[in-house]
């Protein structure tokens, strides 16, 4: 019973350490290879990129933009996410509109507002980041590392405890 036991919180252990890394993973290679994520928090881009998205924007030259794609872009103190209608080479700037919206956007994006172009989109998993990036998150992912790590500890005392029983059942008296 006591291997069955050692083996479960192994098992565990394991598991949640895992999914700890994988959640950190996902959202640190990206980085590494130059690329930003955030979270869409609007519904602009419905039905092609939905509220709670995680979106993938990798750097692009402003100019090698073209008619159709989806850039991410800084508008005043945040990031909005619209396919571009026309890129104005010549004044510097894009013609953008939301997929959800009638009409293109009131004021044109300068090209130092462009962050990148959106390479790609998870759907739903921007809500994941959002909870892994803040204070709590980070706190949350501490605490499923030290249980998994404690899962682990406690097996090899099981084991360690079970091997000692059966040592005493087996030594000559």
């Amino acid at each position: 019973m006591r291997k069955l036991a050692a083996a479960l919180c192994n098992i565990f252990g394991v598991l949640i350490l895992l999914a700890v890394i994988g959640a950190s993973l996902l959202l640190t290679v990206p980085k590494l290879f130059g690329y930003e994520m955030y979270n869409v928090v609007s519904g602009s881009m419905e039905p092609e990129i939905p509220v709670g998205s995680l979106i993938v924007v990798g750097a692009v030259q402003p100019e090698n933009v073209s008619e159709g794609e989806i850039i991410a872009f800084e508008s005043g103190e945040s990031v909005v996410t619209h396919r571009v209608v026309q890129n104005k080479k010549l004044e510097g700037e894009f013609i953008t509109k939301g997929d959800a919206n009638e009409k293109e956007d009131i004021n044109p994006v300068p090209y130092q507002g462009l962050i990148g172009r959106v390479e790609k989109y998870v759907p739903y998993m921007g809500q994941y980041m959002l909870i892994f990036t803040t204070n709590v998150g980070k706190v949350y992912m501490l605490c499923f590392a030290a249980c998994g790590a404690m899962l682990n500890i406690l097996a090899g005392r099981i084991r360690s405890r079970a091997n000692d029983n059966e040592d005493d059942i087996l030594s000559p008296v």
